[in-house]
């Protein structure tokens, strides 16, 4: 950590009686990092403000911005506060982060504060960087996140990025810093607890320098993200205006710059926040340019779509309460709640996102829609018909969703998938006789 310290003292640009926000969940690692800065606040007299959110989804949150605000009285820091009532029906872990930004924008504003400063650290990065890996990223999203980000008026600084979580917790022990635990960080059903459990061990089992590798990784990824931009900025204004891509000038750049210039809309939309974001919905957008029907629409996630008109691309949102539809399934469907349903020639998945039919028992061809009243299915391991509004209030699914869910159907109108959710009693085992498998994704 002294190392940190003198980033902070000498390196960060903070300087003597600045104003900054500390965020602070009250975890072993935002409460060294407090630690660490009320340590610099007796040096430098700096004004320091503690911006602490209760994500409202845990019964301990009360009792945790209690413990904290109590810290922080002792300590004669300031203290502010949020408590998040209501959440919408998007990516939990996205809408949380884009809330609490939001409000530590506003602290930051409020007191004037030149500098924000976050809790990240290495293990964090690395886990950020492996998840991008895995899902489909851009340069950027495949750097992670920066230790500085300009934001007009304030700094954000993540002063701990070359500091392990180990490092961390001894740091706290060795000070007697008092934390709080959340013990959600040790549920499975979230990935990211899933690549700290399980990969980061064997990573750091390789080299215990490791975390260092992914920075000089993610600094590395950022110089050329930089250069791509620069390169974009030329050409941008030639193919992108007024929120519309020229197609035929769109061809005529690198492909580097055609995906570049994507992502950048799709963050626009988005936020800086590209998990949301695929592969898949890039190239999604690829073949709508490429296409050669001259009107055309592909949807992407939380509504958005994508529309060609002749030779030009647009990006608009959908109006969910007008948005029945109904296609036949062909090699892969593009559906309106920005997933996919896709013949596959083999898989070894056996769960709900996939089902195995054959000809013997249903009428081709299948088509996908959206749920009618009255819907039933004959479900896998059930005897008699079970009403699809009952399978979404029995799997929780919020109102907005359901009216995207898909269903397929075959050329009689029966039944034979809801996808994600529920089998019908006409999917096949694996060791079982059938003519096609469907992917949902």
């Amino acid at each position: 950590m002294d190392e940190v310290y003198n980033y902070l003292v000498k390196d960060s640009g903070i300087k003597y009686k600045d104003t900054v926000v500390v965020g602070v969940s009250g975890g072993p690692d935002s409460m060294s990092l407090l630690h660490l800065i009320n340590r610099i606040k007796k040096e430098m007299d700096l004004f320091v403000v503690v911006a602490h959110v209760n994500h409202n989804v845990r019964k301990e949150s009360d009792s945790e911005r209690k413990f904290l605000q109590k810290y922080c009285d002792d300590a004669g820091l300031y203290f502010e506060y949020m408590k998040i009532e209501n959440y919408g029906e998007d990516n939990f872990h996205n809408e949380a982060r884009s809330i609490r930004y939001n409000y530590f924008d506003k602290i930051c504003k409020q007191y004037s504060a030149k500098f924000l400063l976050t809790a990240h650290h290495a293990d964090d990065l690395m886990e950020t960087i492996l998840m991008r890996i895995v899902r489909g990223s851009t340069l950027k999203g495949y750097s992670g996140f920066q230790k500085m980000i300009h934001k007009g008026e304030y700094i954000i600084l993540r002063p701990l990025i070359t500091v392990t979580k180990d490092q961390l917790l001894k740091y706290a022990k060795d000070n007697s810093i008092p934390y709080v635990i959340d013990k959600s960080n040790e549920k499975e059903v979230y990935t990211r607890n899933r690549y700290r459990k399980h990969v980061l061990p064997f990573l750091k089992g390789e080299d215990s320098n490791v975390h260092l590798k992914f920075l000089k990784f993610s600094e590395t990824l950022m110089e050329y993200n930089n250069f791509v931009e620069k390169q974009l900025g030329i050409v941008m204004t030639k193919v992108f205006k007024q929120g519309l891509i020229d197609i035929n000038k769109f061809l005529e750049i690198d492909h580097i710059l055609q995906t570049k210039l994507i992502y950048n809309i799709l963050e626009h939309i988005y936020g800086d926040d590209l998990l949301i974001i695929s592969d898949t919905h890039v190239n999604l957008i690829f073949n709508l340019i490429k296409s050669d029907k001259a009107n055309s629409i592909v949807h992407l996630p939380n509504n958005v779509k994508a529309i060609k008109t002749y030779d030009k691309i647009s990006f608009n949102y959908d109006d969910v309460e007008d948005n029945d539809y109904e296609v036949e399934i062909d090699k892969i469907v593009n559906l309106p709640n920005g997933m996919n349903i896709e013949v596959l020639e083999k898989t070894d998945d056996t769960s709900n996102f996939v089902t195995r039919l054959s000809t013997n028992d249903i009428v081709f061809p299948l088509t996908v829609r959206t749920r009618k009243n009255g819907d039933k299915m004959d479900v896998k391991g059930m005897s008699g018909r079970k009403k699809v509004n009952d399978m979404f209030i029995d799997e929780k699914i919020s109102m907005r969703e359901r009216k995207l869910w898909p269903v397929v159907i075959d050329a009689t109108g029966k039944i034979v998938w809801i996808p994600g959710l529920k089998k019908s009693k006409f999917d096949k085992n694996i060791n079982e006789e059938y003519d096609i498998i469907l992917k949902y994704y």
